[in-house]
């Protein structure tokens, strides 16, 4: 019986890739001398995670699984499921996903039939349910750990107010209601798709502002007298010295939300007022987007593979900050990553973490810049590099050199333009003759809010908005829309983001001009006659699509061009 059940996990892990004959025969060979099961083995030698295997087990048992470790519970998915209820299924409520009226459940026992249909009777109509499978003994903590408690925002801060806190004498960290209270305002953040939270102090109160679709939005106010234990709380789960309140510090949070990892970057600075706090959302989920769901043009998606199967060279992706840019070079990076290519990234620091490629933080303190971890990666018998940024000539030297060398770089820059990156490179103190011929493109881009198609409102383009559009007086009648606001977009006209993106591929004639430092007026001009379309050109695609508005394009890249 019990050989029978060890064959087909190794056999199950094998054909899913996740480990090879080699591991698996040295568990097999372990097995025999400790007596334990393979999957425990597996997970002591380092070959796989206890979430690989569980993955690769429920996916046999056609669901999905999670893990409740660092968990962040959503108090509505909470109050959907009484605890004897829970209890009596061994279920427990993870995350009401609003927009899809979708009940995230883990359970012990993902086909017990019963249980869901039981539970299915209990919710309210229309509510679907998402298992996910998860160990007895985890759900049994989850349940002891969260029930009982309150989780709103509000209910907190009426708990911490009122001093009605009967549960600090329990040794469980979690009862505490600060605790509570900076993780309801995480899960909070996440669930309304920010991607910065900001804790600012002021004179008599903290205001808390997400950055939701690129624009801050006040969330809630509340009195100064929470502040330090919010601030020692966050520091505490972001590994910052509590003690230390007058220098900036960085730190990371790790936790789990709706059984995904999420992770946040935090950072401290000392005000007039107390210190503030910022943390940048890592959505994993959101962080790599297919090619294909870049949004680009037919012709330029063609352009930008293209540009990516050259074998060498230089591929820089420019634009400000919060464009976009490590999505898209992310994006390229899981495109063309298979075993047969050796991946290095430096990034500062890195945000996701990929599979199979190898990446490195670059670190001031550790004497590890951009330059120096290009130099010790070209040791590592690299095909690609990534550079998260050329700040300088010596980086921007060591890129080039990487690039001439026969392996293909990527990297961002600051700059306004595609075109924009040359003079700049150039500024820097890169040598004309070394940029030309070695850059393959470059890639600029900007992110503008989509409508909310739910309440957009169309309408037809004036005279001025034609000519904006670059539409020939001739032509049709155009409909274009505007942004009104409703309850799915939270009365905002606009719901998400979508990229304009331009993309200049180098060429001999390009490359000759570069050699010679012509000017920028002339460089756009021959890349125009080659077929180049500006960041511009793409906004009008996307408003003349329905996806964006003129005036979300203004706000991102100069109009007056057009009206010259």
């Amino acid at each position: 019986m019990g050989e029978r059940v060890k064959q087909p996990i190794g056999k199950l892990l094998i054909d899913k890739g996740v480990i090879s004959e080699d591991q698996l025969r040295i568990a097999l060979i372990e097995q025999k001398r400790e007596r334990e099961p393979l999957g425990k083995l597996l997970v002591g030698m380092g070959f796989v995670t206890e979430a690989t295997i569980r993955e690769a087990l429920s996916e046999n048992l056609n669901t999905q699984s999670a893990d409740l470790n660092s968990l962040v519970v959503d108090a509505i998915a909470l109050k959907l499921i009484p605890k004897d209820v829970a209890k009596r299924y061994s279920v427990f409520p993870i995350v009401y996903e609003r927009d899809r009226d979708n009940l995230v459940l883990a359970m012990s026992n993902t086909s017990n039939i019963v249980a869901l249909d039981q539970i299915h009777a209990m919710l309210v109509k229309g509510i679907t349910i998402t298992p996910l499978l998860v160990n007895d003994s985890d759900i049994a903590r989850a349940i002891d750990q969260y029930y009982g408690f309150e989780l709103s925002i509000d209910g907190i801060l009426h708990e911490i107010e009122t001093g009605d806190s009967s549960y600090l004498g329990t040794s469980d960290e979690y009862s505490h209601p600060m605790v509570r209270l900076i993780d309801a305002l995480l899960a909070d953040a996440v669930q309304n798709g920010a991607s910065d939270v900001h804790f600012e102090p002021e004179q008599s109160f903290l205001r808390i502002r997400y950055r939701i679709d690129g624009i801050l939005r006040q969330i809630r106010s509340l009195h100064k007298s929470y502040w330090p234990a919010m601030a020692v709380r966050l520091k505490v789960i972001s590994n910052m010295n509590i003690a230390e309140t007058r220098a900036p510090q960085d730190g990371r949070i790790s936790i789990k939300f709706s059984g995904r990892q999420i992770d946040f970057r935090a950072s401290a600075q000392p005000t007039t007022h107390g210190e503030n706090f910022v943390l940048r959302v890592l959505d994993r989920q959101k962080g790599i987007v297919p090619l294909d769901g870049l949004g680009l043009a037919e012709h330029e998606l063609d352009l930008l593979k293209l540009m990516i199967a050259r074998p060498d060279g230089l591929i820089l992706v420019t634009g400000p900050t919060g464009s976009g840019k490590t999505t898209t070079l992310y994006s390229i990076l899981n495109h063309i990553n298979t075993e047969a290519v050796n991946i290095m990234t430096l990034e500062d620091p890195v945000e996701y973490p990929m599979n199979m490629i190898r990446q490195t933080s670059v670190n001031e303190s550790a004497k590890l810049g951009f330059a120096d971890g290009i130099r010790s990666i070209l040791r590592q018998d690299p095909d690609v590099i990534l550079v998260g940024e050329i700040r300088d000539k010596e980086t921007a030297d060591m890129a080039l050199a990487a690039a001439m060398t026969g392996h293909q770089v990527y990297s961002t820059l600051h700059t306004n333009s595609a075109v924009g990156a040359i003079p700049r490179l150039l500024d820097i103190g890169v040598i004309a003759d070394v940029l030309a011929g070695n850059i393959i493109g470059i890639i600029a881009q900007r992110l503008v809010r989509r409508l909310c198609m739910h309440c957009r409102e169309g309408f037809e383009a004036d005279a001025l908005e034609r000519r904006l559009l670059g539409l020939a007086e001739e032509a049709p009648p155009a409909t274009i829309y505007r942004a009104v606001g409703c309850e799915r977009c939270a009365h905002q006209g606009y719901k998400g983001r979508v990229a304009i993106m331009e993309l200049l591929k180098m060429n001999a004639e390009l490359d000759e001009m570069v050699a010679r430092r012509a000017a920028v007026r002339e460089l756009r001009a021959a890349a125009r006659a080659a077929g180049f379309r500006s960041l511009v050109d793409d906004g009008m695609r996307r408003v003349l699509q329905g996806a964006t508005t003129i005036d979300e394009i203004s706000r991102v890249v100069d109009l007056t061009d057009r009206l010259g």
